[in-house]
């Protein structure tokens, strides 16, 4: 067996959906309604982020919840961007502060940063003047900073597609039709700053929902076009992970914070396959192993990656097409420098996006 895939035998796959709203900010779900949807789909961590608050970790929902781990995190909600603060156990006060100063104060609580839609561009339906009033631009004006954010956000699914849709009629139709409106992955304008970011410096990037379940209560249950149950069918974060949850809080964090801090997550749509056992690192010359997320000295190595099932594979160095091949394990000989990273597709529908291997 080859080294990287036994060493990676001993990491947890755990499947995640991030940056969710629920009734403590303007979501339409209770947290229980949340889980119920989390658990049918088969997710195993939900990470809440409801607006400037944590109120769900101060009403004890944190832990396991039928079979679901309920982790709660916030999102600092100034008006020159978002950010998704993790790991912190108080709200990040916001009023006056720059995006490179809410990033550091989320640091000084201990906690993790991703940019929330860190690139949005506002809104562009009909007259997009008149849109960009409505749906605000709200990206991240830090991201060039080295410290300005500690991630990103790479892929915003319902922000995104709400800001690229031009007509009521394209609305509908992803609306009605996300699946096959998702199939081409997040915008690719967002995947070029995201690899012209990367030659610089490490930028760990997430999958987030933006998850409102917009929609009417009534009776006691939410009518929706996008309930969770269906969003969480989309997109998520797969994290693979030092050891399983436990539904201890504290060590939860510590093991999804870790998995985080080091980019060991793939963006995944389980619409199209399972991501269980997806695997991706580099073997260098002299036997060691850079895990997925990882940053090590550039020379001659073996970029290898391992996929549940065969997919067409292409493997992208600094921004640039460096392979393609449709298979289910990948050796390739890599010389020099560059930001490594993966993406799967069967069908032609995005499958698997992972995080760089760094040589520099």
């Amino acid at each position: 067996m080859m080294p990287g895939v036994e060493q990676d035998r001993t990491l947890v796959d755990v499947s995640c959906v991030v940056h969710l709203h629920t009734t403590y900010s303007d979501g339409t779900a209770t947290v229980g309604e949340v889980v119920a949807a989390a658990r049918d789909a088969g997710v195993d961590l939900v990470l809440l982020t409801d607006h400037d608050s944590l109120g769900a970790r101060r009403d004890g929902w944190e832990g396991r919840h039928d079979g679901v781990v309920v982790l709660v995190g916030t999102e600092v909600s100034p008006k020159q961007g978002h950010y998704l603060a993790l790991g912190v156990d108080r709200e990040i006060p916001h009023a006056g502060l720059s995006a490179l100063e809410i990033a550091e104060a989320v640091r000084g609580a201990g906690g993790l940063g991703f940019a929330a839609h860190p690139f949005s561009q506002g809104g562009r339906m009909l007259l997009p003047a008149l849109a960009r009033r409505i749906v605000l631009p709200h990206g991240w004006p830090a991201l060039e900073d080295p410290q300005g954010c500690d991630g990103i956000e790479l892929w915003s699914l319902t922000t995104d597609a709400a800001e690229a849709w031009r007509t009521p009629a394209e609305a509908l139709g992803w609306l009605r039709h996300p699946e096959t409106a998702i199939a081409s992955g997040p915008p690719a304008h967002h995947l070029a700053r995201w690899d012209a970011l990367s030659a610089r410096r490490r930028v760990p990037a997430i999958g987030g929902l933006d998850g409102h379940q917009p929609g009417i209560r009534a009776r006691g249950r939410v009518h929706s076009p996008l309930p969770h149950r269906r969003t969480f069918e989309l997109l998520r974060t797969h994290l693979l992970c030092e050891r399983p949850l436990t539904g201890a809080v504290d060590a939860d964090w510590g093991t999804v914070l870790a998995a985080l801090r080091t980019g060991a997550a793939w963006l995944t749509c389980p619409c199209v396959a399972p991501a269980v056992g997806a695997r991706l690192w580099v073997e260098r010359g002299d036997g060691t192993i850079v895990p997925m997320g990882s940053e090590a000295l550039a020379g001659h190595a073996v970029l290898r990656a391992c996929l549940p099932q065969a997919a067409d594979l292409r493997v992208v160095c600094d921004g640039v097409t460096l392979h393609r091949a449709h298979q289910k394990a990948l050796e390739l000989e890599i010389d020099g420098r560059g930001v490594y990273r993966v993406e799967a597709r069967i069908d032609g529908r995005l499958w698997l996006l992972s995080n760089p291997v760094y040589l520099r």
